[in-house]
């Protein structure tokens, strides 16, 4: 039935198509254009019977028989004094009238078209896509990515060195896939976690190996993404997460660099109508409107959590914070052993080794380490990454640039020469300090003439006084080598003398380790998880302090640093041949490794327990 239908309005459109041919192959066989001049002559010679004066042009109908099969002739109209005019000279003329109709048109149509496109580029800038969200429309929209099962290629696997953290979520994942094996005792999983930990340390990387490993939808945003110049916005968008998220649930919401939208609401803000405010606000809302059995668990992350809102970080809200540190020896084997499966090795490389030589690397810091070195086999066109290749890789990140290009004059290599000894002779002298790896005088990174490299033999998490005070004299050896050969100073030993100040005022101020002073604070640090720098303020004991008890602290730091100099010019005096030797070869080879330095200084003078120098100092 609906094909015949069909069939009957073909036939139809047929029909009238032919109709329309017809006629106008009719008209065109029936009527004739002429020029206006022809038509002047047909008038005069009585062909026409009939004419029609239209206002640009005439039709005149002709006469029986007259021009074969024509009926009637068309001309466009010319003026009469014209007309008159030209016939006179026998040519044929007529009217030719230009259409304007798509000119007109186009002036019209082309302002309009170009003004629409402008306001259409400026729509898309302001409230396109990438400002808003995608559109007007959809100001309020989320913008966070879904990630469901294995869709971000990481897993559990994949990340190394942070086990603890990697069974809190564990059991978030487990929870998700069985909630009913949680309610049994009655237990709740907490509604939001926070992963806390410095940069770099693989906070991101976990929440990646969450989708990777749970069969939910996980639904991944940053912080500054909820943030935007018009207030109310990052609340919908809140609000439109939370939503999206329960119609998937079970679900885990992930927001990464939490601190952005969490930060500590103060007094001295904008009040109610700061954006950033009422995004808080509305978070804290959705944290206490969601039931977590019905399957929804958020994760968040953050290096900085000092600065977070105290309402944020009640129980009931992020319930359990998870800490993300840099990994320690073990942890940092198994992240190179995960990094180094992308790259050919060669036998010597050794991943404790390597872990030896990265105290203090975040996984980060490995990732880089392990591309630096297969950077600098690929540039020497080896076939395999050597051990060698990841010890210049740690030099370029610990020290900076080789620059081989600046060239220092014959004095100041033998002083950074001394310098840099003092350093060695004094660490290999003193009990319970770290080995010397490498020392070498060719100029790294901004400021560094040489450099004095150490390796841990373990991680290390307390030091007691003497360790302290027998750091401080490492750091003063390459001064007191100075001041031994050449009996004159230099500014390179600035770094040390700042990096030696604060450990002997830190001694003072902030550890009790000063008898004069007893154990009183009067100068506390907070340490920040984002680049590690200590920020010293006053205590209200320091405050309160009087300019006698300052006098003493300041006392106090100078006899340290003055005892800790006293040890190391001794070391450096009653080593001087073996540090001559070593200099000369050092001269030499510009860098000296563990095992030249080992044969060069197995006759020196080593201080077994040796007490601080006695130097008189009083109290005042």
């Amino acid at each position: 039935m609906h094909m015949n239908r069909q069939n009957l309005y073909y036939a139809i459109f047929a029909i009238f198509g032919i109709l329309i041919v017809h006629e106008f192959w009719q008209q065109s066989q029936s009527v004739e254009a002429v020029p206006y001049s022809r038509l002047e002559a047909m008038l005069k010679e009585g062909q026409i019977t009939e004419l029609n004066i239209y206002d640009n042009y005439i039709t005149g109908t002709l006469k029986q028989g007259v021009e074969g099969n024509k009926q009637v002739v068309v001309a466009n109209r010319v003026d009469p004094r014209l007309a008159e005019q030209l016939s006179q000279y026998n040519v044929p003329f007529t009217q030719v009238y230009e259409s304007k109709f798509f000119s007109t048109l186009l002036s019209w149509i082309v302002p309009a078209l170009v003004f629409f496109g402008i306001w259409i580029l400026i729509f898309r800038k302001f409230v396109g896509k990438q400002g808003m969200g995608g559109g007007f429309m959809n100001i309020g929209k989320s913008k966070a990515k879904v990630y469901v099962e294995q869709e971000t290629g990481v897993r559990f696997e994949d990340v190394a060195g942070v086990d603890e953290s990697k069974a809190e979520l564990q059991e978030i994942i487990d929870f998700l896939k069985a909630p009913e094996e949680y309610g049994k005792l009655g237990a709740r999983m907490p509604k939001g976690i926070l992963l806390v930990g410095p940069p770099g340390t693989g906070k991101t990387l976990l929440a990646r190996a969450v989708a990777g490993e749970a069969s939910v939808p996980f639904f991944s945003i940053s912080g500054s993404e909820f943030v935007e110049m018009f207030v109310g916005v990052g609340a919908a968008r809140v609000r439109d997460l939370f939503d999206q998220a329960r119609k998937s649930a079970p679900a885990i919401i992930f927001i990464d660099e939490l601190d952005a939208l969490g930060r500590a609401r103060t007094a001295a803000g904008f009040g109610g109508n700061d954006e950033r405010e009422q995004t808080l606000n509305q978070l804290l809302v959705e944290l206490d409107g969601f039931d977590p059995s019905a399957g929804l668990v958020l994760l968040a992350a953050t290096n900085r959590p000092e600065v977070l809102d105290p309402a944020l970080l009640r129980a009931g809200r992020f319930d359990r914070q998870v800490l993300v540190d840099r990994p320690d020896k073990a942890g940092r084997v198994a992240i190179l052993k995960v990094h180094m499966k992308k790259v050919h090795l060669a036998a010597d490389v050794n991943p404790e080794h390597v872990a030896d030589l990265t105290t203090g690397f975040s996984g980060a810091d490995l990732a880089n380490l392990v591309n630096e070195a297969a950077l600098l086999a690929t540039r020497r066109k080896a076939d395999k990454v050597a051990m060698e290749d990841f010890s210049q890789a740690i030099e370029r990140i610990v020290a900076g640039l080789e620059k081989k290009n600046r060239l220092l004059n014959p004095k100041e290599r033998r002083i950074v020469a001394y310098h840099e000894m003092g350093h060695a002779l004094t660490a290999l002298a003193l009990p319970g300090s770290d080995p010397v790896y490498k020392i070498s005088i060719i100029p790294r990174g901004i400021g560094a003439l040489g450099y004095t490299m150490q390796r841990p033999t373990e991680d290390r998490f307390l030091m007691t006084k003497e360790e302290l005070e027998y750091k401080i004299a490492v750091l003063l050896g390459g001064r007191a080598a100075e001041k031994l050969v050449f009996n004159h100073l230099s500014t390179g030993a600035a770094d040390d003398i700042a990096r030696a100040t604060d450990i002997a005022r830190n001694m003072v101020t902030r550890y009790g380790m000063d008898d004069d002073i007893g154990f009183v604070v009067y100068e506390e640090t907070q340490q920040n998880f984002l680049t590690q720098q200590q920020h010293t303020h006053h205590s209200p004991y320091g405050c309160s302090a009087s300019d006698n008890t300052a006098r003493r602290i300041d006392t106090s730091v100078r006899r340290i640093i003055d005892e800790s100099f006293a040890l190391s010019y001794k070391i450096v005096e009653r080593n001087r041949e073996v540090m001559e030797k070593c200099v000369q070869l050092l001269l030499e080879k510009e860098t000296l490794v563990e095992s030249e330095l080992a044969e060069l200084t197995k006759d020196m003078h080593r201080i077994d327990d040796m007490a601080l120098p006695e130097t008189q100092h009083t109290s005042s």
